[in-house]
């Protein structure tokens, strides 16, 4: 869907995933006690043409962070539908790199508004997307397989 989206200011960089990343990926998703994503999973949305799996890399080229962003055919929404960042990781901007970086790739590839859903008692995930311009669109009482409640959150682009 885009191209790499480069550096992070000398911390690292973040690029476009590959299959190469399989791995990676679902090591930093077995770091969170829900909503993992399949090595099935990771690997579909490498390969099709309406998913993008972005990824943070630190100075070491450890992988710290990613990010996983779909569009329907013929829709101009970019839909957020993965964001993890490891622990040992949070609060060096990783997630706003991912984010601000899916969001160039997505109004570069034609999409006017982000959207993305979100546990409702997920705090910082909150802070995080309202700090970058998301807004609450819609309320979604038992929507994650645990019975709890989400939100969706939308984000007009350019």
């Amino acid at each position: 869907m885009s191209a790499d989206p480069g550096t992070v200011s000398g911390a690292g960089r973040i690029r476009r995933g590959s299959l190469a990343d399989v791995d990676a990926v679902l090591a930093l998703e077995a770091l969170f006690p829900s909503d993992r994503m399949s090595r099935r999973t990771v690997r579909r949305f490498l390969t099709v043409p309406t998913a993008e799996l972005l990824i943070a890399e630190n100075a070491d080229a450890a992988v710290v962070g990613n990010l996983v962003w779909l569009r329907r055919k013929g829709s101009r929404a970019a839909r957020i539908y993965s964001l993890a960042v490891a622990p040992a990781a949070r609060g060096q901007r990783w997630g706003e790199g991912l984010v601000a970086a899916m969001e160039t790739a997505a109004a570069a590839s034609g999409c006017d508004r982000a959207t993305l859903e979100v546990r409702a008692d997920n705090l910082a995930a909150r802070a995080l997307y309202a700090k970058l311009g998301y807004r609450e669109a819609q309320a979604l009482p038992g929507y994650y397989d645990d019975g709890a409640d989400g939100l969706r959150l939308m984000k007009t682009l350019g």
